[in-house]
């Protein structure tokens, strides 16, 4: 008896504490007004309640920025360039700041067939059109980051535009791979082939024929800077320069920023970079100086770019669902007693006026 006694002192104490009074079915008036409020209510609740759990399932990129701590490492370029010359014509290298050169021995000359754009493979059409809205629309980067790393692009088959076994190669194919130091350099292409000299770095090239050798049409099928990462598209991926002047240097100057990756599908040390581009004709005048070829030189941004991808944690969806909820109700009861008031305030002085009018009226 003393249990049951105490449990029922228990439940009156919790009923004290009871916060949310009930009111009693008697006093409770139902209208059709109100009926349809309660529907539309119910729908929109539904409705917000869809659209906020797509919001939670969604995901954004976030950005920090920090100092690169990391001048030990070697850099790895890896190059996939076709120019419109035959392989005996052009050599490449690297060259840094610091005067040492990458040993031009790790690049691969290939004879292959230079086409123009228009004979090209369905592939480069597609990547130049991803290029072209990349420079105009800088958030589709996000997208790149979250979705084509997981491999819906992959590489360029080596394999030359319209190749055949008949016809004679009248270009050459120069990849490979190269270790660099982290400092700024200078990758090129140019006439005659890399030779060290006493004085320092120089090309040979006094038996070929100028004029028959200097056209430095291209098209870039690989450039990229770090680990490989399937899927990504870096800034210079398919792009073709043609000319028909002679003697043309090509420059690309190149800013390569460090970053670390992490999103739901991949974890990944990589490089982006960005890229100004020139182009001019090279003569023997005294106005006009250089020399004719193509050349990439790049620095690396003292900052590293650190991308995560972020979600909205279950605690915020959670109280973004009550905040729903709660809302929808109390502003539809708000506005449902605001419309109930005036449509009675207006019924009440329209029945008044008809009241006064009888009165008037002579019996």
């Amino acid at each position: 008896m003393r249990r049951l006694s105490s449990a029922k002192k228990t439940i009156n104490v919790v009923k004290e504490l009871d916060a949310f009074p009930k009111v009693q079915e008697s006093y409770v008036a139902t209208s059709a007004f109100g009926g349809s409020v309660s529907l539309i209510v119910f729908i929109l609740m539904a409705l917000l309640s869809i659209s906020e759990f797509f919001v939670y399932q969604s995901t954004w990129m976030k950005y920090e920025y920090k100092v690169d701590s990391d001048f030990t490492s070697k850099l790895k370029i890896k190059i996939d360039i076709t120019v419109a010359m035959k392989c005996d014509r052009v050599g490449a290298d690297v060259l840094d700041i610091a005067g040492a050169v990458a040993a031009s021995k790790e690049l691969k000359y290939d004879p292959v067939n230079f086409e123009p754009s228009t004979k090209k493979k369905m592939w480069y059409h597609v990547l130049q059109q991803i290029q072209h809205r990349l420079r105009e629309e800088h958030s589709l980067q996000d997208v790149l980051f979250k979705s084509a790393l997981k491999g819906s692009f992959s590489d360029p088959s080596p394999q030359s535009d319209g190749d055949s076994i008949s016809e004679s190669p009248n270009a050459c194919r120069i990849h490979g791979q190269v270790y660099v130091n982290k400092v700024a350099g200078n990758f090129h292409i140019t006439l005659g082939k890399p030779i060290e000299t006493i004085r320092g770095h120089a090309h040979y090239s006094p038996l070929i024929k100028q004029e028959a050798a200097s056209n430095f049409s291209h098209r870039i099928d690989i450039l990229a800077f770090g680990n490989d990462v399937p899927g990504h598209i870096n800034t210079l991926d398919g792009t073709e320069k043609v000319t028909s002047e002679r003697n043309t240097l090509f420059q690309y100057f190149i800013t390569v920023v460090p970053t670390k990756l992490h999103t739901s599908n991949i974890s990944v040390d990589m490089h982006q970079f960005s890229v100004t581009e020139r182009e001019r004709v090279v003569s023997n005048e005294k106005t006009s100086d250089g020399v004719s070829g193509i050349f990439i030189k790049y620095k690396l941004s003292p900052l590293m770019v650190k991308v995560s991808e972020e979600q909205m944690p279950l605690s915020v969806f959670l109280v973004r669902l009550c905040g729903i909820v709660g809302g929808l109700f109390s502003t539809t009861d708000l506005l449902h007693r605001l419309v109930g008031s005036f449509v009675e305030n207006i019924y009440s002085h329209f029945k008044l006026v008809r009241n006064r009018n009888k009165e008037a009226l002579p019996n």
